[in-house]
């Protein structure tokens, strides 16, 4: 059966580049190619669309995923932003309505393995900070990737980093903290996406590096995603979860 797609943020360069993969692709139908302008609860009904992939920006991404869920579409959102609460309220929404839906900090396969290999070094190295860039067009930091990094490796690490009684000579120096884990975020030209997980031992660093060259690296797990989605019955968060 193919599925009913509908791409919202189409214009954008990951949008436009999920259209071009979802048309050509032959599990999917893409219905609908959908940006700020358009109302997004009308186009569902009207096209009948049974997945909805979300690339639009953080500011708007809990009231377009409330939306889908709404209306009874499959949510893929690939938009950074959300709040632990909002991810909570999402989750809450899609088990009433028995719904499956899939939050997706990143994409690349390769950048959740990196993910993946980041937790399981953290169970032996709990010293760790995460590094991330990204282009000057993304204006939210630190990135959904590092965030949820950070998550994987607070679940993972069984025993908390040593505290340091520093001072800030520059406040912010050291970052921000998430799960006590400290982030780093560069926005420069040049970048796409990079993420550096680094981790310090007596005697010896441990780096996992992941970068993204070009966003047909995306492409992939859009694809899976939005065949996984299908078979759900309750929003997750990371694509960690279908591999």
């Amino acid at each position: 059966m193919v599925a009913r797609v509908i791409v919202n943020g189409s214009n954008g360069k990951m949008g436009s580049l999920a259209c071009e993969t979802l048309v050509n692709h032959s599990e999917f139908k893409l219905v609908g190619q959908l940006n700020k302008q358009d109302n997004l609860a009308q186009a569902i009904r009207d096209t009948d669309a049974q997945i909805v992939v979300d690339l639009t920006r953080a500011d708007c991404v809990f009231a377009n995923s409330m939306i889908i869920i709404d209306q009874g579409a499959r949510p893929v959102i690939g938009t950074s932003g959300l709040a632990g609460s909002q991810i909570t309220e999402l989750t809450e929404r899609c088990n009433a309505k028995k719904l499956g839906g899939i939050i997706v900090p990143n994409f690349s396969i390769s950048a959740v393995l990196m993910m993946i290999f980041a937790a399981k070094a953290a169970e032996y190295m709990p010293e760790v900070e995460i590094i991330e860039a990204h282009h000057q067009q993304k204006l939210d930091a630190p990135s959904g990737t590092a965030l949820k990094t950070a998550e994987m490796i607070a679940a993972a690490r069984k025993k908390p980093k040593n505290k340091l009684d520093l001072k800030e000579l520059i406040p912010g120096a050291r970052g921000g903290t998430h799960h006590d884990i400290n982030i780093h975020s560069l926005r420069l030209p040049g970048v796409l996406a990079r993420q550096e997980v680094l981790f310090g031992s007596s005697g010896e660093t441990l780096s996992l590096t992941h970068d993204s060259i070009d966003r047909h690296c995306f492409m992939p797990g859009v694809v899976l995603a939005c065949q996984k989605v299908q078979n759900l019955n309750t929003l997750i968060y990371g694509l960690e979860h279908l591999l």
